[in-house]
């Protein structure tokens, strides 16, 4: 792992962008330490600089975690295969016509999570060499096919929170149900591109047996603030 750029924040976190490989990403960690890790993934094919993203690691590392993300392959700047351009041309004309989407987000987020999952434990196989950054580990993020995955492989991650805003692929829906770390789920109860009642049924397979549903009313950026607070009081509860 290389860092190659750091800022300090006024609230004393320190910003740091890194490369591992081709892996671009960044980390913030606050100033006392050693800190309990969060991985923390915006949603399939958008960047870790994504503005909702940064707010919300810059937020949760104030609170005394070190925050990671990074870009999985074809997201942000990383190079996209033709076949990845083809799914997403494919998904946008189908949308604009108002054709059924979920076959195309089935060929297009599956391989998409089958390529990060090994990405995101290489790097936290280099995180938690870091002196900064102590166990245990949580994950945090809009993509849940991805987090639902790496619950399910990942031994070192103790709790998790979701976000319903996203397609999950029939694989990891099934997956679900392997799932067995403390949840936060948040739900928005007026997102249009997210049926209701698939999001319902995704909390309802999750095997975990403390599992948390916060449903807010809005569309899919309208996640009230607090919910940040609320998150990071469910991280306290498993990773302090």
């Amino acid at each position: 792992m290389q860092f190659i750029s750091e800022t300090r924040l006024d609230d004393g976190v320190l910003e740091r962008e890194f490369t591992l490989g081709e892996i671009p990403g960044t980390l913030w960690t606050p100033g006392s330490a050693p800190a309990p890790l969060v991985l923390m993934a915006h949603n399939n094919g958008l960047p870790k600089a994504e503005p909702r993203l940064v707010a919300r690691a810059r937020y949760t590392a104030a609170r005394g975690y070190a925050v990671a993300t990074i870009d999985a392959s074809g997201c942000g700047d990383r190079p996209r295969s033709a076949a990845d351009e083809q799914a997403r041309a494919d998904l946008r004309r189908a949308m604009q016509a108002g054709e059924p989407v979920d076959e195309i987000f089935e060929s297009f987020i599956g391989p998409l999570v089958e390529k990060a999952v090994p990405e995101w434990q290489t790097t936290l196989d280099a995180l938690l060499s870091l002196p900064e950054i102590g166990g245990p580990v949580g994950y945090s993020g809009g993509w849940t096919a991805l987090g639902i995955r790496l619950a399910v492989v990942e031994p070192r991650i103790a709790a998790a929170g979701f976000f319903a805003g996203g397609y999950v692929p029939r694989a990891q829906r099934e997956e679900a149900r392997q799932v067995t770390i403390p949840l936060l789920f948040l739900l928005q109860w007026d997102d249009a591109g997210n049926p209701r009642q698939k999001a319902l049924d995704l909390f309802d397979a999750f095997g975990s047996k403390e599992k948390t549903l916060h449903a807010n009313l809005g569309g899919h950026t309208g996640t009230p603030w607090f919910e940040l607070e609320e998150g990071c009081r469910f991280l306290d509860r498993h990773l302090k």
